[in-house]
């Protein structure tokens, strides 16, 4: 059996071994993938040539190029099914941390008057809903996840324009400085919260479209975590809301951006 090793520059973390999952999925030929994150390297065990394989991972914009073909010994085992029991657990895990973090920041946003806040308890709540989407997608057809996916991703493009438009109503009307002490605690618990739901999801089966979704969606939440925890020493090193306002429009692009992943990823495009 053929096997492709290649390096991918921009693949040093999990999200982005996720994306690589995601986009070959399905292909035709594609048997066993082997991850080497230290290494920023793939192995790809697959029947027949590689160039189709090449050019998916060339279109992901990561910077992967092959670097060593040969025969492997042995075949390498084949992709196996999904169990749904096995995947709707950590999800359903992930899903209660998720809204009951969004609960608990949309509250604390709208009383410490911070958009920064605000916005990420909507990142939340997009991941809970794409969480719930993915209980619904464990064990059926990979015509369903790639479906259920983009679904979640149209979710979380919707709830990034709404929060630009909320940001700039705002900016527009003048509201008063956010408490600060309330901002760096809770978002400190939500960075908590999304480390949690990361070790959770370890447990659910990979290289499955909607779980992709969930991881990608929740490597970005802890970013957005530590901006909104910025955000806040600014505003009190600065007294003012301005920093706020811009974590609040920098956390929806965000989101923008990763719905776009999302979505290019489930329709089978090829996106930079």
């Amino acid at each position: 059996m053929p096997r492709t090793t290649y390096h991918i520059e921009k693949m040093d973390c999990a999200a982005e071994e996720q994306m690589v999952r995601m986009r070959l999925e399905g292909m035709d030929g594609v048997e066993r993938l082997v991850f080497d994150l230290p290494a920023r390297r793939l192995t790809v065990y697959h029947s027949g040539e590689a160039a189709g394989i090449t050019a998916a991972l060339e279109g992901l914009g990561l910077g992967a190029r092959p670097i060593e073909q040969n025969e492997a010994d042995t075949p390498g085992p084949t992709m196996a099914p999904a169990h749904a029991a096995e995947e709707r657990r950590p999800l359903a895990a992930a899903l209660a941390i998720n809204a009951a973090f969004f609960v608990g920041e949309i509250t604390a946003g709208f009383l410490a008057g911070s958009m920064g806040l605000v916005a990420d308890s909507l990142d939340m709540l997009a991941d809970a809903l794409v969480y719930a989407l993915s209980l619904a997608a464990a064990g059926s057809s990979m015509g369903r996840k790639r479906r259920l996916a983009r679904y979640s991703g149209y979710l979380q493009f919707g709830l990034a324009v709404f929060g630009l438009i909320e940001v700039l109503r705002r900016f527009m009307t003048g509201e008063g400085i956010p408490d600060v002490p309330t901002m760096i605690v809770v978002a400190g618990l939500a960075l908590l919260g999304n480390v949690a739901t990361l070790l959770v999801l370890t447990r659910a089966r990979r290289g499955e479209a909607h779980v992709e979704a969930s991881w990608i969606f929740t490597s970005n939440d802890i970013k957005v975590n530590g901006l909104v925890i910025v955000a806040g020493l600014l505003v009190w090193a600065t007294s003012s809301r301005l920093p706020d306002l811009l974590a609040g429009a920098l956390i929806f692009l965000i989101v923008a951006r990763g719905a776009r992943q999302i979505l290019a990823l489930a329709n089978g495009k090829n996106h930079a």
